[in-house]
């Protein structure tokens, strides 16, 4: 287990790097041995991007869990849904069918849109919303399935998905208490095999250039990446093999297209949340 003082010195090594950068960024982390917490612009609102389906997963897992929704039930692909940017089945004829599982997996570990959009509409966004206000995510706000695609790059946070650092970690924290602890599931509406299923359905997570991409090869990381038009987001359990070490959550907000240094801002946003990743990693490890 980190000290305390470690663990302040991990803070301050984080704020120290985001403090090198000229955007915005936000953080949340919690040592999950001694259960401390620390942030930086925790509870200010940014655009969720597509973290927000870290959110949306678990309301259809509450949904199966009440029997309004089953794993195993075959859902098709429509071409409704995939007017989109992102993810794999937007290119692909509509008219084949997945199992409801894995249209799950799919919205999460490539950030597929069609399949987000599907989601979204089974479960209901007014039903992702109450589950996000019951268990304490006070800043978040899910308005679209799929977001609009004629969003204007300076758009108000309030035009589109919101969240905060502090929200997502809460989340993501319940989730893996979820795994073991029955009245933490109850939270989520779920039972413990159920919140194992969107655990792994995390640690599948296939987009790893930002939170993992400084991590050794023992590491593992159970996240979620969101992109949008100025926001570069990651939010994570960082595990040494099967050991949790931390809950890590980063967003980046009015991000420049380019840095006056010349670097890309996709790519000063991704080498930021890889080594707020890393310091963790050192920080806490075994």
């Amino acid at each position: 287990m980190a000290t305390q003082t470690a663990v302040d010195s991990l803070v301050d090594s984080l704020n120290e790097r985001c403090e090198q950068e000229p955007f915005h960024v936000g953080w949340y982390f919690k040592d999950l041995a001694s259960g401390r917490t620390a942030d930086r612009n925790g509870a200010v609102v940014v655009p969720s991007a597509s973290t927000r389906k870290i959110a949306i997963m678990m309301a259809a897992l509450k949904a199966v869990n009440e029997g309004r929704l089953s794993l195993d039930q075959p859902v098709p692909i429509q071409a409704k849904y995939q007017d989109n940017n992102s993810g794999c089945f937007q290119h692909l004829q509509p008219g084949f069918v997945l199992p409801f599982r894995d249209h799950l997996a799919m919205m999460i570990i490539v950030s597929d849109n069609t399949c987000t959009g599907t989601v979204a509409d089974l479960v209901g966004l007014d039903d992702v919303n109450a589950l996000c206000q019951s268990i304490g995510m006070v800043g978040t706000a899910h308005r679209h399935g799929i977001p609009p695609g004629n969003l204007d790059r300076n758009h108000p946070v309030e035009a589109s998905n919101a969240t905060t650092p502090n929200d997502v970690g809460l989340l993501l924290e319940l989730i893996l208490r979820g795994t073991t602890d029955p009245e933490a599931a109850a939270k989520l509406g779920c039972t413990t095999e159920l919140c194992e299923v969107g655990l792994e359905i995390l640690l599948w997570q296939k987009l790893n250039a930002r939170m993992p991409s400084m991590l050794p090869p023992q590491a593992r990381v159970a996240h979620k990446t969101g992109t949008g038009a100025r926001n570069y987001n990651d939010a994570g359990i960082i595990f040494q093999g099967d050991t949790p070490l931390c809950v890590l959550t980063a967003y980046t907000e009015n991000v420049p297209s380019e840095l006056d240094d010349g670097r890309p801002g996709h790519t000063a946003a991704a080498h930021l949340i890889g080594s707020l990743a890393r310091l963790c990693y050192d920080a806490l490890k075994a």
